[in-house]
């Protein structure tokens, strides 16, 4: 047995390391609440003065069958300990709360103060997604204050690792699967979806996640953290969108040898079979929600330009990957150019890949110079874009020809560029075509961009635009601080995910 002199000093030692913990935790509440972004706040609740744009949309109505227990687990209508008194009587929650009313500022800080303590990206990730699952009140709160500092663990570049893991770390599902073992019931099984007035549906199969290639159903990770930032940023009530997998199979091995994947442990349907359950699903959300929008996100190059071919005519969608990721980098170019003093129309651009963010960025910019001045014809002499094996140019034999000799696709064909030979190095098109602006959009292994390629283009430029798109940021062609470094600080960055420039540099 312990003595009463070893008891006696365990317990100081535990009292003044409570002490220490009590002093911390006031001293990161203070610093908290002197932070700029907190201070410049203005979605405060409604007792307090301040108006935002959140104060403007009604309030959602807790269903009078939910009490209780009911409402504090449903992530939708629990608010944690901020539930007031009077609250809490008419609600049924006196006795299942501490009795300490916490603001949802002051939950804010403790979550914040958490979050900062974790080690790594991931499992701040995780902690955010525990927190949505079970307060979506206070999650949102938190993300609408913190969006600049919390949106890269939420989304790029930390969501590809979590799309890894998504069957390792899965609790508590969120949103809808869809299956090709669902093929005939998807009709009825919308119906299962609790919310009536769904606004906004983020889809993806899977094919094509980030640069990280098939992952199956483990892409869900890709609609829940778009729609949550949609939720947040774009002000869209968190109870109208739906993120959604379509579960096709999979071609990855890995995957497939995984015991706990939780996707279908079958070959991806292709062809006929793999759009009668395209079809069928939005067929599905159509009829339950005729008025709602359907982004396509991360289908792979084959099927991404075909579906939106398919539908875009018929209701309302768009794919991230080609339109949305296009005109955000029609937007970053317009801004390099004006920095840069250049005009669109005068412009070149060597994309490094062809799948459908590259293809459809492209697209993007040919339409932008049109605006600007250009032909159609005129605009698209002004791309090359590589594929892995190279650039797609003239079959002359130089490269022995890879892409023409393994066959273009509609979507590819359109893009040969007779002024480099087809299967042309970065390196070699780069000094034959003199680009203004490079793209990247391969998410391959990073470095694609070397500081030769780089460097080169000041010899005709005196402010390369270099533009490493690629995620995770593993796949980034080139970082911001090399860029900078080889052009002496001359080029202009932008990236596809948050990295913090050097100092001094750009």
């Amino acid at each position: 047995m312990l003595s009463l002199a070893r008891l006696g000093a365990r317990s100081a030692r535990r009292a003044a390391s409570a002490r220490r913990a009590t002093s911390a935790w006031a001293g990161n509440a203070e610093a908290y609440y002197d932070e700029d972004v907190v201070k410049a706040d203005s979605c405060e609740i409604l007792d307090e003065t301040k108006v935002g744009p959140y104060r403007m949309r009604r309030p959602l109505k807790i269903p009078l069958s939910h009490r209780g227990m009911e409402v504090i687990q449903d992530p939708l209508f629990n608010k944690g300990t901020a539930f007031e008194p009077s609250e809490r009587d008419r609600l049924g929650l006196r006795g299942l709360l501490p009795p300490k009313v916490n603001t949802m500022n002051e939950q804010c800080m403790r979550v914040m103060t958490t979050l900062r303590g974790l080690p790594a990206d991931l499992d701040k990730h995780v902690y955010l997604s525990e927190l949505h699952d079970r307060n979506e009140t206070l999650f949102h709160r938190v993300v609408v204050r913190h969006v600049k500092e919390l949106a890269p663990l939420i989304y790029t570049p930390t969501v590809g690792q979590a799309c890894v893991e998504f069957g390792h770390q899965f609790k508590r599902p969120r949103g809808m699967y869809f299956s090709a073992s669902d093929a005939g019931e998807m009709n009825a099984m919308v119906q299962n979806w609790p919310m009536k007035d769904v606004r906004v549906v983020v889809v993806t199969d899977g094919s094509r996640i980030l640069g990280l290639g098939d992952l199956g159903a483990n892409g869900m990770g890709i609609p829940i953290g778009k729609l949550a930032l949609y939720c947040a940023a774009g002000g869209i009530a968190p109870h109208r969108v739906l993120p959604v997998v379509i579960d096709v199979g999979t071609n990855n091995p890995a995957l497939l040898a995984d015991p706990v994947y939780l996707g279908l442990k079958q070959p991806r349907l292709t062809g006929k079979k793999y759009q009668e359950v395209i079809d069928e699903f939005v067929q599905a959300i159509m009829n339950r929600w005729p008025k709602c929008l359907i982004q396509f996100e991360d289908f792979e190059s084959s099927v991404a330009q075909p579906l939106l071919d398919r539908y875009r005519e018929k209701l309302l969608c768009f794919n991230d990957d080609i339109q949305g990721t296009g005109c955000v980098t029609l937007a970053g170019v317009l801004a390099s150019a004006r920095h840069a003093g250049l005009r669109l129309r005068d412009m070149s651009f060597l994309c490094a890949g062809a799948g459908s963010a590259g293809l459809g960025v492209c697209l993007q910019l040919v339409d932008g110079m049109v605006e600007d001045g250009l032909s159609r014809e005129e605009a698209m002499k002004r791309f090359v874009i590589c594929t892995s094996v190279g650039a797609i140019g003239r079959a002359d034999g130089t490269h022995g020809d890879p892409n023409a000799s393994r066959g273009l696709s509609e979507e590819r064909a359109i893009w040969v560029n007779e002024s480099v030979p087809d299967g042309a190095s970065l390196e070699e098109t780069t000094k034959l075509f003199k680009p203004t602006c490079l793209l990247g959009l391969a998410a391959q292994p990073g470095g694609l961009f070397t500081e030769d390629m780089v460097k080169s283009m000041l010899d005709y430029t005196n402010a390369p635009i270099v533009m490493p798109m690629s995620n995770p940021t593993a796949k980034h062609e080139c970082t911001p601080r090399q860029a900078w470094e080889w052009t002496d600080g001359k080029a202009i960055v932008a990236t596809g995910s948050p990295l913090g420039p050097p100092p001094g540099k750009g």
